[in-house]
């Protein structure tokens, strides 16, 4: 049964089968994109899905045609949104202190006289405190 296919007809079938792939890669581009946009109604987005529904490979190019530079610039933000959540979560655990780091500066504190000892009782305490 393999001995059946030529070369030609198995790049064929790989051309078809990635732009098979690609036609989907694209639908989903379009979709996602569309019913994130926050800047447009219900009704422009339910025209956009008909569109691209009834003419799929018309609906996406003239899709991608209207709106291409603007996706990527959603997509950007979405992307530095994305990083500085992700900074915020880092620095927020980064920067928690142990209760032995707590201790030893509340020894520096107590040692240099800015807090007095009973001061330091409760830092130290709460610290330990689970």
């Amino acid at each position: 049964m393999l001995a059946a296919y030529t070369f030609g007809d198995v790049m064929w079938t790989m051309l078809v089968f990635f732009a098979w792939i690609l036609f989907f890669w694209l639908l989903f581009t379009v979709f996602g994109d569309l019913f994130s946009r926050h800047d447009i109604g219900g009704w422009t987005k339910t025209g956009w899905t008909v569109f691209v529904i009834v003419l799929p490979f018309l609906g996406i190019f003239v899709y991608l045609i209207a709106n291409g530079k603007s996706m990527g610039e959603r997509a950007a933000q979405r992307a530095e949104a994305q990083q500085a959540q992700m900074d915020t979560y880092v620095r927020s655990v980064a920067s928690s202190d142990t209760g032995a780091d707590q201790i030893a500066k509340g020894k520096q504190l107590l040692d240099s006289g800015a807090i007095t000892q009973a001061e330091f009782d409760q830092l130290k305490a709460k610290a330990l405190a689970p």
